[in-house]
């Protein structure tokens, strides 16, 4: 029975969250965090500063419960009292209150200067114009945007239907002069501010306009009930305290001028409307009693007559003590069940009759018949000229009482419905603090543009640090199989030596290499480092050739192969140089050589090794670049001329290092690691996946080539990492 090996490094995957890792990452990125939350802190502060400002204006108002005019349906109520101001502001934003505001300061027509991008508004704002009709200065040639001052009123604009709510543009011309163009920027109206113009579907007048030339305001027509709707939402309103009667509204806009008279127009409309309201109650009840008095009068003249007639011809009956007791007590009834049964008919004109002072109503009409069946039946017993009498003498009474009554209540009425005043009044009017708006909330804004900002940026970072697939930490390249030989740290200056090898407005003399221009580079340390470790790796080597490649292009196998050889050179050892790569080799550049006359022209037999041996700035140091870019490079590496060359130099030299393309691209580097007796692989932090480097491992030693080690390119010192791979900077003393 056969047992898998077990592998060298054995993980365990943690699904734990990691603190440490999360805040390493912080640390690391901790520029680019701070970067973008100041960005976002800068945008929040422009907004603050350059942002137009809010204003609000308040008001405030009494609503009083009512005292009830005296009309005919006052009776006790059993339920507590309630506030009606809910009720009232529900009429406070109705349409008929807020509409009428609407259309009498025509809100329906939006006027907004054009101001200059960002900086506009803000330069008209702080504008203060210190003579009459004075405008704000503006820069050369951009007269056409509004600088602070300006003014324009349309008493009246009319459009056609399908422009309401469209963008016109109003231009300002000599000589009071004004164009108005559609929303295609044709010219519809041209007129003068006074007139009344209409063409072409629209009608415009214009009652002030204090512009340069060439100024443009944007005018929008909305339809009525659209702004209504509008403002409505717009306009807050609540109740200062439970049950208090004390309303408080406001209205923001952003100009605080417009917010005062907005909010003081519909709170004088809403009052308006409540006296109007209350004096229509009691224009009601007076109507009611006009409608009475005239029947009631003929009642009362129908039952004098009668009883004067009687009287006539019973030759004047008197009524007696006791009769007289029952006939005013009857006669109190029928006045109680008169008042009763108006005040139910103008019940019937309000309420249903399930309504509970409906019902109550009923039920006193109802208990006054009872005891007026039971006084009837008294006088059952009287004699037949005295019951006749009580009967007409009654009526007249109670006509007369009725009459006299409804007199009283029209006079009472009448003189209520002069000075009717409303339960509702404005205690303060429309007000607003030009020192303070409400938005924006500059300090919220900017702390909320920070946390913004930071939030955005940490998680810029975790979705990108999540997102990584290329190795960073060396330790999962050792976990895979392969030792890591040496870890050379990112380098600045090397960056920049890129950059001067990739212009062509380089005309320096200075070399390319690193180890020669900064010898105490901490990657140039890394590279001795590496050229202590390779002299004991190589010992049992079969020969002296050492190749290097990488598993993709880009990951600074030409510079590692470059100043290894350098710093090689510089310990006294003879190194020859090859540039293995005949499709894009440029290790001639580095060298300030030539690229003709080299490998492929050796190995095809048009020039000796000798002719192709080129000199460097290092005695110990020679190179051979990539010569003539052949069509089949692999198949020159495959000719025996390959395996004679390497044999040739191998005896030359002391040690001999080929630079060949990546093996994941071609298979260049296979062959040329046939011939060599150690193989080293560049990989480069943070852009080579751990599968990509195991790839390029296993297509090497598909083809009998073993990888000694690898060298990990590029590393950022990170401020979690810092010092992890020991690079320390050590100097001569100055």
């Amino acid at each position: 029975m056969t047992t898998m090996p077990r592998p060298l490094y054995e993980t365990k995957e943690s699904k734990d969250l990691d603190l440490a890792h999360l805040f390493d990452t912080f640390l690391n990125n901790r520029k680019l965090i701070l970067s973008i939350t100041g960005f976002f802190t800068a945008l929040g502060l422009a907004y603050a500063l350059l942002g137009t400002p809010i204003y609000q204006a308040t008001a405030m108002i009494q609503i009083e419960p009512k005292s009830g005019l005296p009309s005919l349906t006052d009776v006790v109520s059993v339920n507590p009292p309630v506030s009606p101001a809910e009720t009232e502001i529900s009429l406070l934003k109705s349409r008929s209150v807020v509409g009428a505001a609407v259309e009498a300061l025509s809100l329906d027509i939006i006027i907004k200067p054009d101001y200059f991008p960002l900086i506009g508004g803000f330069m008209a704002r702080r504008f203060e114009p210190t003579e009459e009709a004075e405008l704000g200065w503006y820069p050369e040639g951009f007269g056409g945007y509004a600088w602070g001052g300006e003014r324009l009123k349309i008493a009246e604009l009319l459009v056609p239907d399908a422009a309401h709510g469209e963008k016109l543009s109003f231009e300002a011309a000599e000589n009071n002069g004004f164009l108005l163009r559609d929303p295609d920027d044709e010219v519809v109206i041209q007129g003068v501010v006074g007139q009344t113009i209409e063409s072409n579907g629209y009608r415009i007048r214009v009652s002030e306009l204090l512009a340069r030339p060439g100024t443009t305001f944007t005018v929008i027509k909305n339809r009525t009930y659209t702004t209504i709707e509008e403002y409505q939402d717009a306009l807050r309103a609540g109740e200062r305290g439970k049950q208090s009667g004390i309303v408080g509204i406001s209205l923001e806009d952003r100009d605080p001028e417009q917010a005062v008279r907005v909010l003081q127009e519909i709170a004088q409309r809403y009052v308006q409307q409540n006296v109007a309201r209350n004096a229509a109650e009691a224009t009601q009840s007076l109507e009611f009693l006009d409608k009475q008095i005239p029947e009631v009068r003929r009642q009362l003249e129908r039952a004098q007559t009668a009883l004067r007639e009687y009287q006539t011809t019973a030759k004047s009956v008197d009524i007696s003590a006791e009769t007289q007791g029952v006939l005013d007590r009857i006669i109190e009834i029928e006045a109680k069940i008169s008042e009763l049964n108006l005040q139910r008919t103008d019940m019937e004109r309000r309420f249903t009759r399930q309504h509970p002072n409906f019902r109550a109503v009923l039920n006193q009409i109802d208990q006054l018949k009872v005891e007026k069946s039971v006084l009837e039946q008294q006088i059952q017993g009287l004699p037949s000229t005295q019951q006749e009498l009580l009967r007409l003498t009654r009526d007249v009474e109670v006509a007369s009482d009725t009459y006299a009554l409804l007199l009283n209540k029209t006079q009472e009425l009448d003189i209520l419905r002069a000075g009717t005043v409303g339960n509702v009044r404005i205690i303060d009017h429309a007000a607003v603090d030009v020192d303070k708006p409400v938005k924006p909330n500059k300090p919220l804004v900017v702390i909320a543009a920070t946390i913004l900002g930071g939030f955005i940026a940490l998680m810029f970072v975790y979705v990108r640090e999540a997102l990584k697939r290329g190795v960073e930490n060396p330790d999962e390249i050792e976990r895979a199989g392969v030792p890591v030989y040496a870890t050379i740290p990112f380098s600045d200056r090397q960056q920049e030596i890129e950059e001067r090898l990739t212009s062509k407005r380089d005309k320096s003399e200075a070399s390319y290499l690193l180890a020669l221009n900064d010898p105490a580079e901490l990657a140039t340390e890394a590279l001795r480092s590496l050229r202590t470790s390779l002299h004991f790796a190589m010992i049992e080597a079969k020969n002296n050739v050492m190749m290097i490649t990488g598993p993709s292009p880009a990951v600074g196998k030409s510079f590692v192969t470059t100043n290894l050889a350098v710093v090689i050179a510089q310990s006294g050892k003879k190194v020859l140089l090859i540039d293995a790569d005949m499709r894009k080799g440029y290790l001639h550049k580095m060298l300030r050589g030539r690229a003709e006359k080299g490998l492929s022209d050796i190995l095809s037999g048009r020039i000796t090794l000798f002719d192709a041996i080129q000199k460097t700035q290092l005695h110990n140091l020679h190179v051979i670049s990539h010569g003539q870019l052949p069509p089949n490079p692999s198949e020159l590496l495959m000719h025996e001329n390959f395996t004679r060359f390497v044999r040739e130099v191998s005896s030359m030299y002391d040690l001999v290092i080929f630079d060949t393309p990546p093996i994941l691209a071609v298979t260049d580097a296979a062959l040329v690691g046939s011939q060599a007796g150690t193989t080293l692989m560049v990989t480069r932090y943070g852009q080579n996946r751990l599968k990509e480097i195991e790839l390029a491992k296993r297509r090497l030693e598909q083809n009998g080539v073993m990888v000694k080690g690898v060298i990990f390119n590029a590393v950022k010192r990170k401020a979690s990492t810092y010092g992890e791979y020991g690079y320390y900077q050590y100097e001569y003393g100055r």
